[in-house]
């Protein structure tokens, strides 16, 4: 077997790890259309890579409003990789006690809301703090952790607490320890991770669900297509509505910040 079908064969052991946790996806696609159909919002936040798993809920193609992405570059933006805005720097910040209650503080919270915190090694400090928050403001909150490499990881927080300690339900990505999953003979360190493989998984099952019961609601979403797939004219009025909506819900966010 070469390298690649090695990664691709891992890749369907994930698979299989993701099926078996069909009954959790449903119960958190409960939770983010109970939130959406009360014209709330459900939270969305990671910091380092993690950032990819939030915008894969939103905004992209086949995707819908309803969804929070928060998005702090100073966690997640670190493409120099050393020098200004580097690595080292967003590794340090997301174990800084308190920068989560800063996030927050720009938004009004709500029970009716839900989240969704993602953290592979669930760990780090600010996504802690940050589903210790939302859940402190009555929301069901869903972690995605890598659960072996959680198990097996030190949390930098003071009282040694993890992600998992403070999610009502918990989806596991599938990865292994320490991410990656290859071997090469001569190589003494792994290479090619699999949670962002597995964590894409989750969130799109998750929102396939989302909108199959927002649709039996009642209330089908308005989902960014391509133009290729239904013309320009409907995309542009389906784009123009999906982002509309999502403006009418931040605006509440933002009327409510310090009322919580």
């Amino acid at each position: 077997m070469n390298v690649t079908e090695l990664y691709l064969e891992k890749c369907s052991q994930i698979i299989e790890s993701i099926r078996l946790q069909q009954d959790h996806i449903r119960q958190a696609a409960l939770w983010f259309s109970e939130s959406i159909l009360a014209s709330r919002v459900v939270h969305l936040f990671g910091t380092g890579h993690n950032r990819i798993l939030v915008e894969e809920m939103w905004p992209r193609y086949g995707s819908f409003p309803g969804f929070h992405p928060i998005v702090e570059l100073s966690l997640t933006y670190h493409n120099n990789v050393t020098g200004s805005n580097g690595q080292r720097q967003a590794m340090f910040l997301e174990n800084v006690p308190g920068f989560a209650e800063k996030i927050v503080r720009n938004f009004g919270l709500s029970s009716l809301d839900s989240a969704l915190i993602i953290s592979s090694s669930g760990c780090n400090v600010v996504p802690i703090e940050m589903a210790e928050i939302l859940k402190a403001a009555r929301m069901k909150v869903v972690a995605i952790v890598s659960r072996q490499h959680c198990e097996k990881s030190q949390s930098k927080r003071w009282d040694g607490k993890k992600l998992i300690d403070f999610a009502d339900l918990v989806l596991d990505t599938g990865a292994p320890v320490g991410d990656a999953m290859i071997y090469i003979e001569g190589l003494d360190l792994p290479v090619s991770p699999g949670s962002t493989v597995g964590g894409i998984m989750l969130v799109n099952s998750i929102k396939a669900e989302v909108a199959n019961l927002l649709t039996e609601a009642g209330h089908p979403p308005f989902v960014l297509t391509a133009p290729a797939l239904i013309g320009d004219e409907k995309s542009k009025m389906v784009f123009d509505k999906a982002y509309d909506e999502h403006s009418h819900r931040m605006a509440v966010l933002h009327a409510e910040a310090g009322k919580s």
